[in-house]
């Protein structure tokens, strides 16, 4: 049975009659009529009595009646829905990412994707850099929000949403400058806290090339994989970390956050989101194209 004799049916109880019913479907009534007596076929039933007060729904029509109004109701919400989806407005998006994204990136995209999108579901997993390009490249995310550069199989689509300078995160009782400044030659002495080489090959490289061209010799005193990991680390005393600077936005007890004077030659800490690249439009791009609110 066809939609639109159920659609015929509901038109007819509704308006009365088929002529009725007819004019308010924009259709011809002979075509009406044959829809209807399809649907008697099929279902084996008469369902309505004709008479010149119009079509009379019989007790087989009212019995189904209540039936076929749900029915269409949730073909109906069904149909929006795939348009919705088509045109990018609902469905589920799963976004990987890392800590880093938490304090500022993600909750300016979430505020974007609820006014532009407010229909799609947002399934959040937090990852290391290393299992975000996994991840993506075995299908089980949507979308990351990972630091890069980053090697990456596939095709991919990229888009840099935060560049961000590196400061230093010491300990409360780390000895500073006049100006609450620390330098290069202070952190080498202390030890690194780094992110696992394999999961920021780029950035840490960058830092240990910047602190043996200025004629120090960087030692890395601890891996940490989460950003509140690596604060944790250097509240313990087990060395200095270099963070970007967002980072000063947090209060976390037992580190200071400290311009690093002679730290312009370090690399930057850039945050990107990077997607599959579809012949056709997906959620991931939506997302990816939504324009943020300002930092605050």
């Amino acid at each position: 049975m066809q939609t639109r004799h159920l659609r015929h049916f509901l038109a007819v109880i509704d308006y009365g009659s088929i002529s009725a019913a007819a004019d308010g479907l924009g259709i011809a009534q002979p075509a009406l009529s044959q829809s209807l007596a399809r649907m008697e076929r099929e279902l084996g039933v008469k369902l309505f009595e004709r008479s010149r007060r119009g079509a009379e729904p019989t007790t087989a029509a009212l019995a189904i009646l209540e039936d076929v109004r749900v029915s269409m109701t949730r073909i109906d919400a069904a149909q929006r829905r795939a348009q919705e989806i088509a045109r990018g407005s609902a469905g589920q998006l799963t976004i990987g990412l890392v800590s880093s994204a938490l304090f500022d990136i993600l909750p300016r995209a979430l505020r974007a994707l609820r006014r532009e999108a407010p229909g799609v579901r947002v399934v959040l997993r937090e990852m290391s850099n290393e299992e975000l390009a996994e991840a993506l490249v075995s299908g089980s995310i949507d979308l990351a929000l990972m630091h890069t550069p980053v090697a990456m199989g596939g095709r991919m689509r990229e888009r840099q949403l935060q560049r961000d300078y590196l400061v230093a995160a010491v300990p409360d009782d780390f000895p500073v400058g006049p100006d609450g400044s620390v330098t290069l030659a202070q952190i080498a002495r202390a030890g690194l806290v780094l992110f696992p080489q394999v999961q920021l090959p780029v950035l840490n490289a960058g830092i240990l090339d910047t602190m043996r061209k200025a004629g120090l010799e960087p030692v890395v005193a601890q891996e940490a994989n989460r950003t509140l990991t690596v604060l944790s680390c250097v509240a313990g005393g087990c060395g200095v970390a270099l963070l970007p600077s967002w980072i000063r936005a947090l209060d976390f007890r037992g580190v200071r956050f400290c311009e690093v004077s002679d730290g312009a030659a370090l690399p930057s800490f850039d945050l990107s989101a990077i997607w599959p690249a579809r012949s056709v439009p997906t959620l991931a791009d939506l997302f990816a194209d939504l324009k943020l609110d300002p930092a605050h």
